[in-house]
Formats: C-alpha cells, sequence, structure tokens
C-alpha cells in the first residue's frame, strides 16, 4: 500500500529545520533518558511542533519498547512532525555531536594517557550531568505525577529500578498496576490528526536498507558484521533504556568476543557518561579500539539500528490502539515508571561522582539555575569554565 501524504499544514518546519534543533540540544544531551524533558520543552513549548499529550504517549510508547530512550523519543517527533523523513532528520541530528565527539575522544584515548585538566573536565562534567538529570527528574514529574496514584508507580518503580530489577518486569508491572489502580477516564481523549506513513512501504524500505548494510558486511568484512551484530543483539535486549543495555555490552565486549579488557572498557564508560547523547555511544569508543576508524562508525549504526526501526514501526500501530481505555491506563502506568526510571538513574549517577566541596557547589549551583530558567547549553559550558578557572588556579 502507497504511503499517504503528510497533510500541507505538516510539511513545515523544513527537514532542515528539524534536523539543526535536534542538533543543537543533542550538542548538550547529558543524562540520557533525561534529555526527553528537555526534548519536551523545545519540540512543545518552544516551537509548537506537536502537542504535550501526542509528546507524552510518544515517551510511553518509547519506554516500552527496547532501545535508547531519549535517541526513540525524537524519532517519534520528528515523524509526527514530518513522517520518515522527519523522524531520520531528527534522530541523524540529535545522535551526530555525541558520534563525533565519542569519535575524537576515542581516537585522543588511543594516542594520550590521562591527563590532569582532562579528569579534571571530566569531575566538573560529572557534577552537572547529576544536576542536570535531578533537574530532569523533577521537571518531568511535575507535569506527569497528578495524583499520589502516580506517584506510587514512579516510586515503585524507582525502587526496582536502583535494586537492579530487570527493566522489562518493571515495565510490566508498571503497566499492570496502571490496568488496576488508574480510574477509567469517561472523557474522550482527544487527539490531533496526524496522517502517518503506513509501515507496508516506509518501514520494509528501511528494513531492506538496514539488511543490505549488514548482508555487505558479512560478505565484505566478518569481523567488522560481528561486531554490528553483537551491538545490533545488544540494543534490541535494551528494554529500559540505555542504561539497561551496559551489563549485556560489557559481557559482550570483554567476556564474550575479548574487544577490550575491563579497565579500558569502564574508561570507554566514563567518556559516554561525560559526552552528550545516551550512555550506549560507548559502543562507538569499542569499536573504534577494536576496529579503528569504520569499526567506530559501524559499531554506532549497529547500537543505534534496531533502536530507530522499532520507534518508526511501532507508531502506526500504536495509533490505532490509543482509543482503547484499557491501553490508555497501560502505557499511563508505563508513562510513570518513566519518572522512576530518572530518579534512579539521578542516584545511581550521583553515586558515582567523587564528591568534595567543588564538584558539591557546581551541581547544587547548575541545578538552582536550571530552577531559575537558564538554558542547559550555557549551564554545561559555565561549569567548563569555572572548571578551568579552578584547575588552573590550584595547579
Amino acid at each position: 500500500m502507497a504511503d499517504q501524504p503528510i497533510p500541507s499544514e505538516l510539511q513545515s518546519p523544513s527537514l532542515a529545520s528539524i534536523f539543526f534543533a535536534f542538533f543543537r540540544i543533542g550538542i548538550t544531551a547529558f543524562g540520557g533518558p533525561a534529555m526527553v524533558s528537555y526534548i519536551r520543552k523545545m519540540v512543545v513549548g518552544q516551537k509548537g511542533w506537536l502537542d504535550s499529550v501526542v509528546f507524552d504517549d510518544g515517551v510511553a510508547l518509547c519506554q516500552a519498547i527496547p532501545g535508547a530512550t531519549a535517541m526513540q523519543v525524537t524519532a517519534y517527533a520528528g515523524l509526527r512532525i514530518r513522517g520518515t523523513a522527519g523522524a531520520f532528520a531528527a534522530f541523524v541530528g540529535f545522535g551526530l555531536p555525541a558520534f563525533i565527539l565519542m569519535m575524537i575522544l576515542s581516537a585522543l584515548y588511543v594516542s594520550t594517557s590521562a591527563l590532569p585538566p582532562v579528569m579534571a573536565l571530566f569531575l566538573a562534567l560529572q557534577a552537572i550531568v547529576v544536576a542536570l538529570v535531578a533537574y530532569a527528574t523533577v521537571s518531568f514529574g511535575r507535569t506527569s505525577l497528578k495524583h499520589w496514584i502516580h506517584v506510587l508507580i514512579a516510586g515503585i518503580a524507582a525502587v526496582l529500578f536502583i535494586v537492579g530489577v530487570s527493566p522489562v518486569v518493571v515495565i510490566v508491572l508498571a503497566a499492570l498496576l496502571g490496568i488496576t489502580l488508574l480510574p477509567v477516564s469517561d472523557k474522550k481523549q482527544e487527539m490531533p490528526v496526524t496522517t502517518l506513513p503506513r509501515p507496508e512501504k516506509s518501514f520494509l524500505i528501511l528494513l531492506a536498507i538496514a539488511a543490505v548494510f549488514f548482508i555487505l558486511l558479512y560478505f565484505l568484512q566478518s569481523d567488522l558484521y560481528t561486531l554490528a551484530a553483537t551491538m545490533a543483539r545488544i540494543d534490541l535486549f535494551a528494554f529500559g533504556g540505555g542504561f539497561a543495555a551496559l551489563p549485556l555490552m560489557f559481557h559482550e565486549v570483554v567476556v564474550v568476543h575479548s574487544w577490550l579488557d575491563s579497565a579500558t572498557f569502564i574508561n570507554g564508560l566514563a567518556l559516554g557518561q561525560v559526552t552528550p547523547g545516551p550512555i550506549v555511544i560507548t559502543a562507538t569508543f569499542v569499536g573504534f579500539l577494536a576496529y579503528g576508524f569504520w569499526g567506530g562508525i559501524v559499531a554506532t549504526i549497529g547500537i543505534f539500528t534496531p533502536s530507530f526501526l522499532f520507534a518508526v514501526g511501532t507508531v502506526p500501530y500504536y495509533d490505532r490502539l490509543r482509543s482503547s481505555q484499557l491501553y490508555q491506563k497501560m502505557f499511563q502506568g508505563i508513562l510513570f515508571s518513566f519518572v522512576g526510571l530518572l530518579l534512579s538513574v539521578t542516584i545511581k549517577l550521583a553515586l558515582a561522582v567523587p564528591w568534595s566541596w567543588f564538584p558539591g557547589l557546581l551541581a547544587t549551583g547548575a541545578f538552582l539555575s536550571l530552577l531559575l530558567g537558564a538554558e542547559i547549553l550555557w549551564v554545561v559550558i559555565a561549569g567548563i569554565g569555572i572548571a578551568v578557572v579552578m584547575f588552573v588556579f590550584v595547579h
């Protein structure tokens, strides 16, 4: 069946506008799933490209499917705005800054040892990341949690995420709690009219392109095929966002394939935490150190291809289900579990930072600045500047 045309009123903004808008926010996309709150602010509040109900439904959907949540939300938003082309523009625009920076840092890692100025900057960025995630938790929770039942579901999810329960179990439990505890709405949910391409053509084309990529790698370079297939398999099991993929990535990279030793992998993970983008951008580091420049590219394509295909391929079916009361209650529960995920990520990142008075003050200042309405870009730049000044002063 042929793709349905996008209505003329949805043909603006241009694909270039979508790409650069998401590229700009991707430059400071620290904190992984925390960036969903900032994406929402841009797409719904600043640009007015999407209705808040449509966006929140997308967050619930992306939380329920495997993959890097923030990346998938960008694809979902782009798909709503301009169809499949918009999804690709938003997805690539958002992820490109993280990829470029990780490729550069990987090359530097190969040729240099740990330098004190760099470590000082990493410490400053870690403190700022905690502030960003904490603010995103407050911001998203404030807009999503309107009743004590909402808070209860989010709290249960947070505790389960913190103690290491499988994200699949947490998501299923949140959905069941939503079905059981949330009241049936007697008001019909009003959804803006959006005409999206049906998956019969556009989605099959995307699947064919991905299949050709993997087939060519298999016949032309088996080592790179193994790398790409391994990363894709990791992404397929990343229920609950990129952080859920890390234990499996460690097992595959260090134990199964011995591409890196454990110490080097942890260093790559640290780079993934202090660079913008999802934490699974660590795959770029793994690919670069294992197979050089092309390894970095192939690993990146492998880790993000399933996320993109899932986000684009499930939306048309999602549209057909959203009118169901049972469905709405189930996915509201999943949406509340995302707030719990943000809280658990905040706590885990905070516990990983070697706190002293300086990073503590930096994190507090960044958090208060965000509460007062400062833009994330300037908060990060100011934090880096303060860290540089402090390093020069101390040394």
